[in-house]
């Protein structure tokens, strides 16, 4: 198959998060397939001044009735996936991709209605005719509109995946404030009040939905998991699927990880004291390879918890415990960290940064990995943590609940901890129930970092799911 995936972040180009990960990943699994694949991404800033990519399209006009967005199509590659950036001075020549570091851009929407078009037009340039369209998020879910108002009959026969990374981000805003689309009269008529909303209208045009988990797409079709796109999901059902996410073993395995003092693996784990030693000492932790440590790693955001993690930390303090959690965000959630943590300061360190080697550090070195989501599409940092012997305790929400066994569900197959209320008292039980085990069931504690530890969730069985998943489209 040709396979046209797009996307507006891609891992070793340019990241904030997850999305990045599959758009690097699943590209490079699906040519190892035999497929043919080629990315289209925005040529932001950034990838201009760390690549010298070579102009493979010159100036294009992308005429939308009256309207002319010139660009250039630059070349990059992941693996041997071609990469194609567009080169549009006025909407990607700027700092940073999304934002400003503290505001989104007033106008991103009208800057990835261009480049759901453009991705398009590009195909065409290059000649490109595609069996699948594979669009991800919000950003590029004006694509499969696009690819019906095309009338040149190029993608007659091509078509369209939109991928769901984070359903709760859906790309709402003003109609007034988007020029580009002022001249396509269909999409007028698909406002909710003055505003249109990108997610929508691929779920609408799409012909297959997908997202990155089997429990996060159940979620959709919920009116508590749906982030308020209930009737939508429920109108295209049957052509709503999830499938996992791969982790990259490359850059997250134990036994190579360069950020690690000493590498360990699953037939021998003295590495991994070395590494809580280490990280106890970096962080400012008292040594001690008896205590267990907790480590939390991710962003400030009431996704990940905060309103019901706040309210029990004090609690938690009253175990014999540590305690580590490391990242930035939301500044009121940085705030009652930096004052629990002060008070407590010989159990609880918050870091208040973002720092790779730290990160990798985490996962080796802790005993536990925290991830008690309010929602979790798929979730990578706790195939990490089972890849590195570090327990996860989790909720049960989204990738989360695909990914680990609870102690209690399966004693044998137990790969963690899991609760189900999102409040404070349940995860504060489920805290206490990883402690006692760790101090009272010591052999038990081992046998399920073992079975962590051989737990694999790779990116070459993800992507022939994916394959399937065309292949049904056609």
């Amino acid at each position: 198959m040709k396979i046209l995936f797009v996307v507006s972040e891609v891992e070793d180009l340019v990241k904030t998060g997850g999305l990045a990960d599959v758009a690097k990943a699943l590209p490079i699994a699906l040519k190892k397939m035999g497929h043919e694949v080629i990315v289209v991404m925005p040529f932001y800033r950034v990838l201009a001044e760390k690549f010298d990519a070579k102009v493979v399209l010159p100036e294009q006009a992308l005429h939308a009735y009256h309207h002319a967005y010139p660009f250039v199509v630059r070349e990059m590659s992941i693996g041997d996936v071609p990469v194609y950036g567009i080169d549009h001075t006025k909407f990607f020549d700027r700092e940073g991709i999304y934002s400003d570091g503290y505001h989104a851009f007033f106008d991103n929407a009208e800057r990835f209605a261009f480049f759901a078009d453009a991705a398009l037009h590009t195909a065409k340039q290059l000649e490109f005719q595609p069996d699948i369209v594979h669009c991800n998020d919000w950003h590029t879910s004006l694509t499969p509109y696009f690819m019906r108002a095309d009338n040149s009959g190029f993608f007659a026969n091509s078509k369209s995946i939109l991928t769901i990374h984070n359903g709760a981000y859906q790309g709402t805003n003003r109609l007034d404030g988007i020029p580009y689309l002022h001249p396509h009269f269909e999409l007028h008529h698909q406002l909710d009040g003055d505003a249109l909303n990108y997610l929508r209208i691929g779920i609408r045009y799409a012909n297959k939905i997908n997202t990155v988990s089997p429990n996060y797409a159940n979620e959709l079709l919920s009116p508590l998991g749906s982030h308020h796109l209930y009737n939508e999901f429920q109108a295209r059902k049957h052509d709503v699927s999830g499938i996992l996410n791969g982790c990259d073993y490359t850059s997250w395995d134990p036994a190579t990880d360069p950020h690690l003092p000493e590498n360990f693996d699953v037939n021998d784990r003295s590495g991994k004291l070395t590494c809580k030693k280490a990280l106890q000492k970096e962080v400012g932790l008292k040594v001690n390879g008896k205590v267990p440590l907790i480590g939390m790693v991710c962003r400030l955001t009431d996704q990940k918890g905060f309103d019901y993690i706040l309210p029990m930390l004090e609690d938690l303090m009253k175990h014999n415990m540590q305690l580590l959690i490391v990242g930035t965000g939301d500044p009121a959630i940085s705030e009652v960290l930096r004052k629990i943590s002060a008070k407590y300061p010989d159990k609880f360190v918050f870091c208040e940064a973002f720092s790779v080697p730290l990160s990798h550090l985490l996962e080796a070195g802790s005993d536990f990995f925290l991830m008690p989501s309010l929602f979790e599409p798929c979730g990578l940092n706790q195939m990490y943590s089972l890849a590195y012997g570090t327990l996860p305790i989790v909720r049960f929400v989204g990738g989360l609940a695909d990914t680990v066994v609870d102690l209690d569900d399966d004693l044998d197959n137990s790969t963690g901890f899991v609760f189900v209320e999102p409040d404070s008292g349940a995860l504060l039980r489920c805290i206490q129930r990883a402690l006692l085990h760790y101090h009272e069931y010591p052999e038990g504690h081992i046998a399920m970092q073992t079975r962590a530890m051989h737990t694999r969730f790779t990116w070459d069985d993800s992507a022939k799911v994916y394959e399937a998943l065309y292949e049904s489209c056609m």
